[in-house]
Formats: C-alpha cells, sequence, structure tokens
C-alpha cells in the first residue's frame, strides 16, 4: 500500500489540485487540527469539500484523531519549544488514540493533507511514518 502526503503552503490552487487529481487519489483526508482560519487560503474545510468534489471527483474528510492537540501546537510553536519534545509528545498522543485500528482500507489511495509545503516538520510525516511502522507493506509518497 501507498500511503500518500500533501501540503498545501507555497503553491497555487492550480498546482495542488493538478497533483492531487493526477495522483490517482481516491479522497482527501484533512489531518490538521485548524482547517478553517484565514491562513489556510483555499485549502479552508468548506472550499477543500468543495473543490476536491467538482476539479477531483473524490470525497474530502477530516479525521481529527490524526491531529495534534491546540496545547501541543502551542507548545511547539512558542519560544524554546521545538521539533523533537512536539514529535515525542505527539507520538505518545497517536499510540494513546491507537490510530493504528483504523481502517487501512480507508487510507488506500486516500491523501493525507497537512498545510505544509514539505513533510520533514510536519505532522503529517509522523502520522505515515508511525502507521507504515505498524502496518504491513507500506510506502510512504511525499505530493
Amino acid at each position: 500500500m501507498k500511503l500518500f502526503t500533501i501540503g498545501f503552503t507555497k503553491t497555487t490552487a492550480e498546482w495542488f489540485f493538478a497533483r492531487l487529481r493526477k495522483s490517482g487519489a481516491t479522497a482527501l483526508v484533512d489531518v490538521r487540527l485548524n482547517n478553517i482560519g484565514q491562513l489556510a487560503g483555499f485549502a479552508k474545510r468548506d472550499d477543500l469539500r468543495y473543490f476536491t468534489r467538482e476539479l477531483c471527483n473524490i470525497p474530502y474528510r477530516r479525521e481529527l484523531r490524526l491531529a495534534p492537540t491546540q496545547k501541543m501546537l502551542d507548545d511547539y510553536r512558542r519560544p524554546g519549544g521545538g521539533w523533537g519534545p512536539y514529535e515525542q509528545q505527539f507520538l505518545g498522543l497517536m499510540s494513546e488514540r491507537h490510530i493504528e485500528a483504523m481502517c487501512k482500507e480507508d487510507f488506500e489511495s486516500a491523501r493525507l493533507l497537512c498545510s505544509e509545503d514539505t513533510p520533514h516538520r510536519c505532522h503529517r510525516i509522523l502520522v505515515a511514518q508511525y502507521l507504515k511502522e505498524k502496518w504491513d507493506n507500506v510506502e510512504i509518497v511525499h505530493l
């Protein structure tokens, strides 16, 4: 199984939806905690629901079990927070939530969405790596 991830910052809506469409996605799974703010631009929840249906002919769904808590985000963003502590807290949260018990088929050909343009300092890479460790035969692909 291939587990795909995609971010939307530093890109245009045209390029984002072209990548999504060309990738063969069957669903867009939003793993963001905050998905309605002005900074989301074209990637606000209600807009994505419309765009994915109209432009890509796929459903949009939000999966809060794959999102960090607000406190984790606040601690990460404050001075001295850092990626290391955030990563450890979020890995612990996924373990507590037993996300590996989620139906693997629900993620087959879906795309995990978060805001960062690259996955390197984005929690979607932590989600993908965690599931790769828990599920058999998973390859992670970043769009």
